[in-house]
């Protein structure tokens, strides 16, 4: 497989919805708990806490049961994980690399993170979302801190490439392929999967195939994301979408948010959405750090958060889904979320405060600045790369 790749379609596929950590980490811990030949583990957030300590003696129960466990951790995503959790992973059958060291002194090159959210066992189970490892999803400690997410297990025919999405980039950073010995595949279900990946500039599938359920939607657009700070490209088709009679909704959080002031600078484009036939509602209870997209029956469910830095630097990978039921979970966990949000109309839009008008002007002029930095340095390393 290379950057360009493209999955096919899997007809022979299990899929299960799982909201939220109460259910998503008992059944990660399940499956590390199965596992008989090998655990493997893409992850972006990693910090030091209770959930980690879980699941490292998760892992170090699977070592001693010779189970290879390789865990793939983004450099910077997992830069709070202290060194004493790390001693503890020094354990024979535990092979451990971190995704491209952030570097000051190469920061173009460390721009470039590993977003993606796997754990796969055995070629037979994957859980693949947005959720990472780390206290912030833990509903116990401070339920209006926590936060809300969505992850999918997944059984089948599908899992293998999965497996693929991970060998390539393990092979690819490490400079050799992992220490297992791949098992045989699992067929069973009979709904109908793809995996899309996201790659850098240029190479994001995510997108490509949303915009494209966008633009064939006929009866709802429902998008849920955490930073709402996305290409003109796809909000011209969310406009033109609403105008044409689509029921398009944008499921945003508040300003409860690990980053209010990107919450800030998504707002800058609610007026024209809002004028256009776009519906936004803002999630109160909680953060909300789910990734879905819904064109009528595809549902794609992951790590992408669809703005610009996953646009030009972020890998990132989706689980895209046709399937009646699982079209019907996705609509009754949206009706959900949006009765517990507040619907932003274009009335209540043009009297909200001078200050929040600010906050939104300067959070926005902020993202503009960061964009501009990005293009610049983008050309930058294609003129250095063309000497």
């Amino acid at each position: 497989m290379n950057d360009s790749a493209v999955f096919s379609w899997r007809t022979k596929n299990q899929f299960t919805l799982l909201v939220d950590s109460h259910d998503f980490y008992p059944a990660m811990l399940y499956a590390i708990e199965q596992a008989q030949h090998y655990i493997l583990i893409e992850q972006y957030l990693v910090k030091t806490g209770a959930v980690l300590n879980t699941f490292i003696n998760a892992l170090i129960a699977a070592s001693e049961r010779k189970v290879h466990v390789l865990l793939l951790l983004d450099d910077y995503g997992a830069s709070e994980i202290d060194s004493s959790s790390l001693q503890k992973l020094q354990r024979d059958y535990i092979h451990i690399h971190f995704f491209n060291p952030f570097r000051w002194t190469q920061l173009y090159k460390s721009m470039r993170r590993d977003h993606r959210k796997l754990l796969l066992v055995d070629n037979k189970q994957a859980l693949v979302g947005g959720a990472g490892i780390s206290d912030e999803y833990t509903l116990h400690t401070d339920p209006q801190a926590s936060w809300h997410d969505i992850a999918v297990k997944i059984e089948g025919e599908v899992v293998n490439d999965w497996q693929q999405v991970f060998v390539d980039t393990w092979t690819k950073q490490t400079g050799s392929p992992p220490p297992i010995q791949t098992c045989k595949m699992s067929l069973q279900g009979k709904q109908l999967g793809r995996v899309l990946l996201a790659n850098g500039a240029g190479k994001n599938h995510i997108i490509r195939h949303a915009i494209t359920h966008i633009q064939k939607a006929q009866k709802s657009i429902w998008i849920a994301t955490p930073y709402f700070i996305t290409t003109r490209k796809l909000r011209r088709y969310l406009k033109q979408a609403a105008k044409r009679g689509v029921d398009v909704r944008l499921l945003l959080p508040s300003t409860r948010s690990d980053h209010p002031w990107l919450t800030q600078a998504a707002r800058r484009y609610y007026k024209r959405l809002l004028m256009a036939g776009v519906k936004i509602y803002e999630y109160q209870p909680r953060f909300i750090h789910a990734k879905i997209i819904l064109c009528d029956s595809w549902v794609s469910i992951g790590s992408s958060n669809l703005d610009r830095w996953n646009n030009f630097w972020n890998l990132d990978a989706n689980q895209t889904i046709q399937d009646e039921a699982i079209t019907e979970q996705t609509i009754e966990l949206f009706q959900h979320d949006f009765s517990q949000s507040h619907h932003i109309n274009l009335a209540i839009w043009r009297t909200r405060p001078w200050y929040q008008r600010i906050q939104e002007y300067w959070s926005g002029y902020t993202i503009r600045i960061i964009e501009g930095l990005m293009h610049f340095m983008t050309r930058m390393n294609k003129k250095k790369r063309v000497r």
